[in-house]
């Protein structure tokens, strides 16, 4: 959580108009107070009294993304923002970036772990793994056709796809900690598809479709199953 539990929503959206925008405390005042109304609080002098623990955790959200918005920024960035939320809120949470974007002509960056939050909110998708960029493509094409073992291995492990009563697939092993990356394929260590080749250079990004980028020697095989 970004907010500082010792001061009240409504101060630190408040600092934050004040530090980006320049203005006094009165014009402050009022834009965090449209800034809560644009997050759709009915009363938002109420929410700015409030201090972080006496907000649900999708308002908390909600504050946390008006503050983030105190600059009027032309890139958002959200760190998981939907991580202990309920599906309802994080329903809620998700149109409310999205209407964020259309009506503020700003980019979005969401970094999640959550398919179901790629697939509802993003247009292009960039899959890491220990440090490095792994895959990279629309977010169609993620889906259909994964280009690299860590993604095809990510996509089966989700629980929404898991058939009913079936044993959710697993990655076996542990990410390398940094210092400690295996050479070549950073993922050959864990991948099924891997031959020694995969262990003997760095692999290069290679785009063997139009946007469609992976840093894999064996994606063929990964069409081919």
């Amino acid at each position: 959580m970004s907010l500082d539990p010792c001061y009240r929503a409504g101060f630190q959206i408040e600092e934050a108009v004040r530090r980006h925008l320049g203005l006094s405390r009165r014009a402050a005042r009022a834009r965090a107070l449209e800034l809560l109304h644009d997050m759709h609080f009915a009363d938002p002098e109420a929410v700015a009294r409030r201090y972080p623990h006496e907000l649900s955790g999708g308002m908390a959200q909600r504050v946390a993304i008006a503050r983030a918005l105190a600059g009027e920024p032309e890139l958002l960035i959200a760190d998981e923002p939907t991580t202990a939320l309920d599906v309802t809120v994080q329903a809620e949470i998700l149109e409310l970036l999205r209407e964020l974007q259309a009506t503020r002509q700003m980019a979005v960056l969401v970094v999640t772990h959550d398919w179901g939050v790629v697939a509802d909110l993003c247009d292009r998708v960039v899959v890491m793994y220990a440090g490095q960029i792994i895959e990279r493509s629309d977010a169609q094409s993620i889906f259909d056709m994964p280009l690299h073992p860590y993604t095809e291995a990510l996509l089966a492990s989700n629980p929404h796809l898991a058939p009913e009563a079936a044993t959710l697939p697993m990655i076996s092993g542990t990410v390398p900690p940094p210092g400690s990356w295996p050479a070549g394929c950073r993922f050959s260590p864990r991948c099924r598809y891997a031959v020694p080749a995969c262990a003997e250079l760095d692999i290069a990004m290679d785009a063997p479709y139009e946007a469609h980028e992976t840093r894999c020697v064996r994606y063929e095989q990964l069409i081919r199953t």
